[in-house]
């Protein structure tokens, strides 16, 4: 039983962690220092440190598991995303990742999720490496030393990057894991230094938690809120602009990934902290984010010259380098991070067939089909064997971080959409003029254009067209934004090409809602293509 000596002392021996070094709630600036004389990061020239997280640099799916047992076994959707494994296997995994971390030092913080304090959950993270500990104070809210002094953990996290499982006795995939056990309330990860698990397990359990025991919508989203009160919730998976769009500097930032909707009306963000993509990242492009990059956040995966100087460009270790740094790095912000009247979604997609309005207002059919869908688009260069672009669909955009069925939370969605009365739009952040390869990505200054015409009323009263193929409303004009954008089909060269492509992409988007057909209404069925 040790740590430092300012802290309380706290034990791990309930968890079968024995005679560790612990190093307990240690700062910010602390973690960065013991990063720096372990050798395990280093400093950028803007201050942030900077890590390698090894052989993954992104999230496994294949190999997150959930314990199937009386608490999941009839609640969970079971498949491909939810994996089951046995309590026997965990139990016996979890004592030799414990035995493993017995007699280390390890870094251990006790932090929260949920920022309405009547949906708050107490996490305890045990970590193996100081800079994994320092995510952790970055990504979950960050308690008083008040809220400390009575402080019980509901949930454990235990993190254990080098800790490698053998496959063929511990039951898993191969030697990383990522097991959430809902019985004991542990998320168990190891065999990965990629920290954005440590975030999304949690994430994970609050999408089980807050829909089956408190009546709330979980929602891989971001939100801002407006002068007038009026919250934006944007959806959008990985490389779609969710953080980008969000960061508006007239706008304050409630939450860049994770949040939940209740009963009351009321958005509040599930962390205290952003993990945001730095691939060609710029302060002219994103002042905000950029601005994000100093002292506290660690940066993860980038190339540095021998000054410290990173080329955000430069994607030689992964497409997926990102940074995590507290919201207060963040100057416009939400405090606390809840907001109320949520007036508009938009749901972003980065279509690199070039073939989606740059913005469409959808029916309540059109939304539902459109969220349980959750398209985006795979590029030449993010995975091996890619070389034209290739459908993404994961569901209610976060297939990977949702144990239940997605009708469930495209039901939960669509009740809180009507009784709220908002505005439901599709946003293309992808390819406009041809696919990816051919045309262009859409201009950054034109979708906040629309965005924010959208979230002005300036769409309210202006014309619409119909697209052929996606039964799309699309607006003829929008304020600062060039006519000639806002028509997809107008900017290809080749009208036969474009429609090509068109009903190429409706085939994909028919195809994968097979899968939840049985269980969609008649309403969502025909807010499907046309054709």
């Amino acid at each position: 039983m040790t740590n430092n000596d300012t802290k309380k002392m706290i034990s791990l021996d309930q968890y079968g962690i024995k005679n560790a070094k612990i190093q307990y709630q240690l700062s910010s600036d602390e973690l960065h220092a013991i990063t720096l004389e372990k050798g395990q990061g280093v400093e950028s020239s803007l201050g942030a440190i900077a890590v390698n997280t090894g052989e993954f640099t992104g999230r496994s799916p294949k190999d997150r598991f959930i314990v199937k047992d009386a608490a999941t076994e009839d609640k969970v959707w079971w498949g491909d995303i939810n994996i089951p494994f046995s309590s026997e296997n965990f139990d016996k995994l979890y004592d030799k990742v414990t035995a493993y971390l017995s007699e280390k030092e390890v870094f251990v913080r006790d932090s929260y999720a949920c920022a309405d304090e009547n949906y708050k959950l107490n996490i305890r993270v045990i970590n193996e490496h100081p800079w994994t500990n320092m995510f952790a104070f970055n990504m979950f809210l960050r308690p008083t030393e008040a809220e400390l002094e009575n402080f019980t953990p509901e949930w454990t996290v235990i993190n254990a990057p080098s800790f490698m499982a053998d496959a063929k006795i511990d039951g898993t995939r191969q030697h990383n894991f990522a097991i959430l056990n809902f019985t004991k309330k542990i998320a168990l990860i190891g065999g990965t230094g990629y920290t954005g698990e440590i975030k999304k397990g949690i994430f994970s359990a609050l999408n089980f938690i807050l829909p089956v025991y408190k009546n709330t919508l979980p929602m891989h989203c971001s939100a801002n809120i407006g002068t007038a009160g009026d919250t934006s919730i944007f959806f959008g998976l990985s490389g779609t602009g969710k953080t980008t769009l969000s960061a508006d500097p007239k706008r304050k930032l409630i939450g860049d990934d994770e949040h939940g909707w209740t009963n009351e009306n009321t958005i509040f963000n599930f962390e205290g902290g952003c993990y945001a993509k730095v691939i060609d990242l710029s302060a002219e492009k994103e002042p905000d984010i950029y601005k994000a990059i100093k002292k506290g956040a660690i940066l993860e995966n980038v190339i540095m010259d021998d000054n410290g100087v990173v080329d955000f460009e430069d994607t030689s270790i992964t497409q997926n380098t990102r940074v995590s740094y507290p919201i207060y790095h963040i100057d416009n912000i939400q405090v606390p991070s809840i907001g109320k009247n949520p007036k508009n979604i938009f749901f972003l997609t980065a279509d690199a067939f070039g073939v989606l309005p740059p913005i469409s207002k959808l029916t309540p059919g059109q939304a539902a089909y459109h969220f349980i869908s959750g398209y985006t688009a795979k590029v030449a260069g993010t995975e091996a064997g890619i070389t034209e672009p290739v459908p993404s669909f994961s569901a209610c955009f976060g297939a990977p971080f949702m144990p239940l069925h997605p009708t469930k939370y495209a039901e939960m969605l669509s009740k809180k959409m009507q009784e709220a009365g908002v505005n439901v739009w599709l946003i293309n952040t992808g390819w406009t003029g041809g696919g990816y390869g051919v045309g262009s990505r859409m201009k950054l200054k034109h979708t906040r254009a629309m965005i924010t015409a959208a979230m002005n009323g300036e769409l309210a009263n202006v014309d619409y067209r119909e697209h052929t193929v996606f039964g799309l409303n699309f607006p003829t004009t929008c304020p600062n934004v060039p006519s000639e954008v806002l028509s997809p089909r107008g900017t290809w060269s080749s009208d036969e090409k474009y429609y090509e492509t068109a009903h190429k992409l409706s085939r994909f988007f028919k195809e994968n809602f097979k899968q939840f057909e049985e269980n969609a209404n008649d309403e969502i069925l025909k807010g499907g293509p046309l054709v």
